[in-house]
């Protein structure tokens, strides 16, 4: 019998992993993502397979963010040979996002190692490297929407638009097992059905049995005009202070999408003259990537724009200046007030982002925006929960500026958005919730069974579910 373990992702909200077993189709892994919150170092350390790597036959990727593939260079590392089959837009994306995250994490023991060895403490060795992304890359096929892609010996699956990010899938997987046809389907990240530049998620007719994701189950999105319009007046306000604005912000989406509004506010003349910075060499190499492929994402959202401003975000924003190297970066610490930082990473986990609060957190003429979730044990989300006092850099900092959040521009489908995909399918499909917190997870759970006699199943780490 095909069975499903759930090694990540369970009663919380990153490391996304789930084993499918099958005679049929044989060890395949749902996604291979890493945890986040915490210093880099010791998350990467930390991080472990309960399974050997090496036994692994495949890994279906519903989409690049790293809480979804993060491990696979540790996942090759430790003896995985096999395929990775995803999108052609999430295969394109992969290459930016593992090549960044691994140097980030190689710099990061480099400079870990050298406080121990001043400290006379064991140096640690790398749990991966960049030979490892690039095995992993050789190993990436990537297909399109609605393709069928043979898996196992009698067995197909097929991705569909599952309208998160760019490339981001539903997988569908179909076998037939001691003579009964099944049908699997795994949600991914569902987008929203307003959200920008990407196409509403599509809605499937039937599935045996559902893995959905639950974000955002316990709560509601504003809509996507009154979250710009929002946007507008924080914007506005800051201005008259004479401060600036960081925006910690997801190289992949939600800095495409902050672009895009951003545009649209200076086109209809409600953008003060602001100098806007992508301070993120990731963010500046994805948003490239997002303009190979406008043609194909949502195109009601780009039907005000002229022929050049459809081929290119940055061109949809003159004001614009992307600061790809370091210099540039801390140049923007000698500009006082006037200035919108976009900056990775979304979370303030890492990257050029904590350098701007650094510079700017304790100053109340400022205002910091988060745009998407912050996970537990972030500093997102510990800044959000209303900390007057933050330690970075061996620092401690007061916490002046204004903390602001557009929930609108998630990425994530709201509880409603949830429970109408569902109610798509002709049937009652065995749902689990995943990719969500406890609390989520229980107002979702309840409202499936409330509105449409579904009984869906929690599972916890490590659990195992028949199919």
């Amino acid at each position: 019998m095909a069975t499903i373990t759930f090694h990540g992702a369970a009663q919380e909200v990153t490391g996304s992993c789930h084993l499918l077993e099958s005679a049929i189709i044989g060890r395949v892994l749902l996604d291979c993502g890493m945890h986040q919150g915490g210093d880099a170092v010791e998350r990467v350390q930390d991080e472990c397979f309960a399974f050997d790597p090496a036994l692994i036959d495949a890994v279906v990727l519903s989409h690049a963010h790293l809480d979804h593939s993060g491990l696979l260079p540790k996942l090759f590392h430790e003896g995985f040979t096999g395929p990775i089959i995803c999108t052609n837009a999430t295969k394109e994306l992969l290459y930016i996002m593992l090549h960044d995250s691994v140097g980030l994490y190689l710099r990061d023991l480099e400079h870990a190692n050298i406080r121990n060895a001043r400290r006379g403490k064991p140096l640690r060795e790398a749990a991966f490297g960049m030979d490892d992304v690039e095995a992993v890359l050789q190993q990436c096929h990537g297909y399109n929407y609605g393709e069928p892609v043979p898996l196992g010996s009698n067995a197909t699956l097929c991705f569909h638009d599952a309208g998160h990010i760019l490339g981001s899938a539903i997988t569908e997987i179909e076998f037939s097992e001691q003579g009964k046809s099944k049908r699997l389907v795994y949600s991914g990240d569902l987008g929203k059905q307003d959200s920008v530049l990407m196409n509403a998620p599509i809605t499937l007719s039937h599935a045996d049995t559902l893995i959905l994701e639950s974000t955002y189950g316990d709560r509601e999105h504003r809509g996507e005009a009154y979250t710009v319009n929002q946007l507008r007046d924080l914007l506005k306000t800051t201005w008259k202070r004479g401060g600036s604005v960081m925006i910690p912000s997801f190289a992949v989406g939600r800095t495409q999408e902050i672009l895009f509004h951003l545009g649209c506010l200076r086109h209809r003349g409600e953008l003060d003259n602001w100098q806007v910075f992508l301070d993120s060499p990731m963010a500046i190499a994805v948003t490239r990537v997002y303009d190979n492929w406008l043609r194909l994402l949502d195109s009601n959202d780009m039907y005000e724009l002229s022929a050049a401003h459809k081929s290119s975000l940055e061109n949809f924003l003159p004001t614009l200046r992307l600061t790809e190297d370091t210099e540039e970066s801390m140049a923007i610490n000698r500009i006082k007030g006037g200035a919108i930082i976009i900056a990775g990473s979304g979370m303030c986990t890492g990257g050029r982002i904590r350098h701007h609060i650094k510079q700017r957190i304790w100053d109340e003429r400022n205002t910091l925006i988060f745009v998407g979730y912050q996970a537990a044990g972030t500093l997102g989300r510990v800044l959000i929960d209303g900390a007057r006092h933050i330690k970075m850099f061996g620092e401690e900092f007061v916490v002046k500026a204004n903390i602001e959040t557009l929930g609108g521009l998630s990425a994530h489908a709201g509880q409603s958005q949830l429970v109408n995909w569902l109610h798509s399918f002709d049937n009652k499909p065995r749902t689990m919730l995943v990719h969500g917190e406890p609390q989520a997870q229980d107002a979702l759970a309840a409202r499936l069974w409330t509105e449409l006699g579904v009984e869906a199943v929690i599972p916890e780490r490590g659990q195992s579910v028949v199919i």
